[in-house]
């Protein structure tokens, strides 16, 4: 009996060390002066006149240490900025009308570039996706 319960007390320990391990934030990769954001998302109509949902998945890229650490700490006020930016651009797309990532890279980058108060913060773009 007290063999068995060495045996589970063991079990629990290594399940519980390793669920401590996979706790770790991981970085998704990019570097490290790459930041990834959470994912944005806003509606767009879709051909049939239903509402569908854009979807951009969206990081920066920023070598400056100093200007790393102020973006780090602006990731809610970057959130705000973009959202703001995709609230004035999803309306003008015509039901069913594609993207335009070129016209959505300018507008996040500008905010980006707003929001940190000076250039420096390369904005990458993950995927477009509409459904």
């Amino acid at each position: 009996m007290l063999r068995r319960a060495v045996i589970l007390a063991t079990f629990a320990l290594v399940a519980t060390t390793a669920r401590a391990a996979e706790k770790t934030e991981k970085k998704k990769g990019g570097g490290e002066s790459f930041i990834q954001l959470p994912t944005l998302t806003t509606s767009v109509l879709r051909p049939d006149r239903r509402l569908g949902v854009l979807t951009i998945e969206v990081g920066i890229d920023v070598p400056d240490a100093g200007l790393r650490k102020r973006a780090q700490e602006s990731i809610p006020l970057l959130r705000d900025a973009f959202t703001r930016e995709m609230l004035t651009y999803a309306p003008t797309l015509g039901p069913g009308q594609a993207p335009n990532p070129d016209i959505i890279s300018i507008q996040l980058q500008r905010a980006v570039d707003r929001t940190l108060g000076r250039p420096g913060a390369k904005l990458l773009i993950g995927s477009i996706l509409t459904n």
